[in-house]
């Protein structure tokens, strides 16, 4: 487990669908062993319905998702070991907050599905493709820690 960080917060725009999707996955496959937290770049009321629709057809309930930004976490960033980003806009504010911290910061570029339009499935479609990506992502990027997990 040494290639596991002890602290990981996942960054997008308004933490209600890439962010939330990242954060629920890694706490599925890591549980306690990593601490997981997700904020967005601005506010937001809700947690957007499709993303919780998508990660409850792989067992993660995020009905009870409540978006938050850096604005509710202040000067708590530095307690983090790596901060992902999956957004340009996640990327450029992670980067500025994070100036004279001592930590990591990563940039996965994410689809962001709310630009789709079209049927219902055509929607979900898209957010499952988005939802593949960040697991392909996790996977990629804790290869021996996420075998363990399984």
């Amino acid at each position: 487990m040494s290639d596991l960080p002890g602290a990981v917060l996942f960054v997008c725009n308004f933490n209600a669908v890439r962010s939330p999707m990242a954060e629920g996955i890694m706490k599925s496959l890591f549980g306690s062993r990593v601490f997981v937290d997700s904020v967005g770049v601005r506010p937001y009321d809700e947690a957007d319905p499709f993303m919780v629709s998508v990660m409850d057809e792989i067992g993660i309930d995020m009905s009870r998702h409540k978006p938050k930004t850096f604005d509710d976490f202040e000067d708590e960033t530095e307690s983090y070991d790596l901060v992902i980003t999956l957004s340009p806009e996640a990327q450029h504010r992670a980067i500025e907050l994070t100036r004279y911290a001592a930590l990591e910061v990563e940039y996965w570029m994410t689809f962001d599905p709310t630009s789709i339009e079209g049927s219902r499935e055509t929607i979900l479609d898209a957010y499952r493709q988005v939802r593949e990506h960040i697991r392909q992502r996790i996977g990629d990027r804790f290869p021996a820690a996420t075998l363990s997990a399984i």
